[in-house]
């Protein structure tokens, strides 16, 4: 079958498939009256062939404003539920609708949701979260955004995405690593854990970059610390907390990478009668609303999350510029009661 062409019609994908032009409308769009096989059959004919519906034209034909699809890693996680409101209210000043969808920090399920969304006749896709650090799945994201851009769709992503080449607004990931582990090293501590995501994401390795100058600054070694990766989550926080503390019992601060770990880091201290920061500090990432009404209230690195997801839209609202625009959004150290001078 032909790949993604400027000029591939609906019509095209209708004969290959073997269903009127109405009938390949309906499945493409999820309107009733198609079956589920057949709409399923009419979706990978359009897959195989590259084809993004036009939503500039469809949103024309219709007379109304294209929607918003906005993809998020884990919409419980507090850091994309502020990115969510400031992307739905750029969306809602400007008359649009958002659609959110859920990936579940699944790089595959990423690569699906942009092709759903594309597919539902969204104008804009904005993606927030992580670029990943797999050259597969940077090539299937990139193919996806390039055929959506080619039909008539804007994409801006938040976070670095590597190869994507496209508007973005990129948190000083690097600059709040350094700060947030220079925090630690002036309060004397050197046995450090670290509580991290995964490494394929861009984010971590920038988060763990920022770290490692901080130590470096100080002769020491980021592979000379103890570096947990689970999942980027509350119980993901746990669950590193708990290896550290039963491995290296001697840590006298736990800097999780991001605060809802930080979150679960303090959970587990508090299970085993390890008192913050009295015999432990313990440092999060984000600046979540929650984090200054803990117990202790979190150190942190905040970033501007709200204004991130404002930003990411409003950039995706401007005509496409002949080089992708690139915003940044600066970290700000948040010094609270978590930490503490080491012991002596």
């Amino acid at each position: 079958m032909r790949k993604h062409t400027a000029g591939l019609r609906l019509v095209d994908v209708a004969e290959h498939a073997g269903v009127s032009i109405a009938t390949a409308s309906r499945a493409l769009s999820g309107a009733a009256g198609v079956s589920e096989e057949l709409a399923e059959r009419v979706r990978a004919v359009a897959t195989e062939l590259g084809y993004v519906a036009n939503v500039h034209a469809r949103s024309l034909a219709s007379g109304a404003s294209p929607s918003v699809g906005l993809v998020v890693h884990e919409i419980g996680d507090p850091y994309f539920a502020e990115i969510a409101s400031g992307v739905l209210e750029v969306a809602g000043a400007h008359g649009r609708m958002v659609q959110i969808c859920h990936t579940g920090r699944d790089p595959h399920a990423e690569v699906a949701q942009l092709r759903a969304l594309a597919g539902a006749g969204v104008g804009i896709i904005v993606v927030a979260g992580s670029g990943h650090l797999d050259r597969d799945v940077q090539a299937q994201m990139k193919a996806q955004v390039q055929a959506f851009e080619a039909s008539g769709g804007r994409v801006a992503v938040i976070g670095r995405h590597p190869q994507l080449g496209v508007d973005a607004v990129v948190p000083a990931n690097v600059a709040g690593g350094r700060a947030i582990a220079e925090h630690l090293l002036s309060l004397g501590h050197r046995h450090i854990a670290v509580a991290a995501g995964s490494r394929r994401l861009a984010t971590m390795a920038d988060r763990l970059a920022g770290v490692e100058q901080a130590l470096g600054a100080h002769g020491l070694r980021l592979a000379d610390l103890p570096v947990v990766e689970a999942a980027f989550t509350l119980d993901g926080g746990k669950d590193a907390a708990r290896q550290i503390l039963d491995a290296h019992p001697d840590v006298t601060a736990i800097l999780a990478l991001n605060d809802d770990m930080a979150v679960g880091v303090l959970s587990v201290l508090g299970e085993r009668g390890v008192s913050v920061p009295g015999e432990v500090s313990v440092t999060g990432f984000d600046d979540v609303t929650v984090a200054g009404h803990l117990s202790p209230a979190l150190t942190t690195v905040r970033l501007p999350m709200k204004d991130m997801g404002r930003q990411a839209l409003e950039l995706a609202l401007l005509p496409r510029a002949a080089r992708a625009r690139r915003r940044t959004a600066e970290q700000k150290l948040m010094v609270r009661a978590s930490t503490a001078p080491v012991r002596d």
